[in-house]
């Protein structure tokens, strides 16, 4: 077997080329990734890649059909996923994520793999409504990240069938440690508060639902979908990946924060206006789909995870959103050092 994994090199591709590697042991595994963040690592063992047969620098908007050949899934995390940035320039993350991230599907198709799978987000709910939003609920996306999402989803699913099965895996919020830490995730950022300043401040009133999933979790799913049967879903799947434990109010996850940090205070703005970024999700479909898969991380094993990775990198940094830890401010430095075009495209400047 041979298995195709792009934007291996951020936050969430370490936690899956090791899983896929324990679960393929013989398989040829190869990234793909343009490296923004490669100098990233946190409190890495050893280089996360070293799991892989072979890491391709590269950018998706430019990878050639060629090689593609031979390869029987392809798994693409490869995309603009910040918020900040999409508000900045909304036609680069539409063409990083999207089509891009079509066109290496229709790649793959037509170079005979068989599994297509796409991190997609339950952020393309955004906002409350009635109710857990299962896959049919209506969609109301906030951000350029997440009408990227919902655009990527339709124009895959006329290439699905003919033995080529495509996965959207809608993710909740991506939390916990990881080879190359994010701190610009809520949960992530609560933690690093409270280790760097004994102090949490919530910027909303509290009251915003976020469903959440662990990066390890993430990578049991994605290897789920790698080997799904057409039986399973279709050839063509949307499904809300996660838990439905893991749906919590933004208040909640401060208080399991203190809860584990003793002595952290929780600051809660509740003069704020109203956050529209609040909806609850129903996972029961994922449920029933991949019961050998289910995320098995729960809220205190995170934060505890995320606490004892952060002593490890023996990190204090109360201006910790001014670093590189926050994706933002790894894009902007390459580009305001001239190392990245204003669209994201190395230079040979160093």
């Amino acid at each position: 077997m041979r298995i195709l994994v792009t934007g291996n090199m951020g936050y969430v591709g370490p936690g899956v080329v090791r899983r896929l590697r324990e679960s393929h042991p013989q398989a040829e595994i190869v990234g793909f990734d343009a490296g923004y963040f490669a100098h990233c690592l946190t409190n890495a063992a050893s280089l996360p890649e070293r799991v892989l047969d072979r890491q391709i620098f590269g950018d998706i908007r430019s990878i050639a059909p060629s090689l593609l050949e031979g390869f029987d899934a392809v798994v693409n995390l490869a995309a603009i996923s910040n918020d900040v940035m999409g508000a900045i320039d909304e036609s680069l993350t539409m063409d990083v994520n999207c089509d891009s991230g079509v066109r290496l599907a229709e790649m793959a198709k037509q170079a005979g793999a068989r599994s297509f799978v796409f991190a997609s987000s339950c952020s393309v709910y955004g906002s409350e409504g009635e109710g857990a939003k299962t896959e049919a609920a209506d969609l109301d996306p906030l951000t350029a990240y997440a009408r990227s999402k919902i655009a990527t989803e339709k124009a895959l699913k006329p290439l699905a069938g003919d033995g080529f099965n495509v996965t959207c895996l809608r993710f909740g919020t991506a939390c916990g440690m990881s080879d190359r830490l994010r701190l610009d995730l809520v949960l992530n950022d609560f933690v690093a508060c409270a280790v760097a300043s004994k102090k949490i401040t919530v910027l909303s009133d509290g009251s915003p639902w976020r469903p959440l999933i662990h990066v390890l979790d993430m990578a049991r799913a994605i290897d789920w979908a790698v080997g799904r049967d057409a039986k399973d879903g279709g050839a063509f799947l949307v499904c809300n990946t996660g838990s439905d434990a893991w749906n919590y109010q933004v208040r909640e996850l401060a208080e399991a924060v203190a809860r584990e940090i003793p002595g952290t205070e929780v600051e809660i703005n509740r003069e704020a206006p109203p956050d529209n970024r609040s909806y609850r999700v129903d996972f029961a479909y994922y449920r029933r789909l991949a019961p050998q898969h289910q995320p098995q991380v729960d809220l205190d094993t995170a934060v505890k995870d995320l606490r004892a990775g952060l002593a490890g990198m023996r990190f204090s940094n109360g201006s910790f959103r001014d670093s590189e830890l926050m994706r933002i401010k790894a894009l902007t430095g390459h580009r305001d050092a001239g190392r990245l075009t204003p669209d994201l495209r190395w230079t040979a400047r160093r």
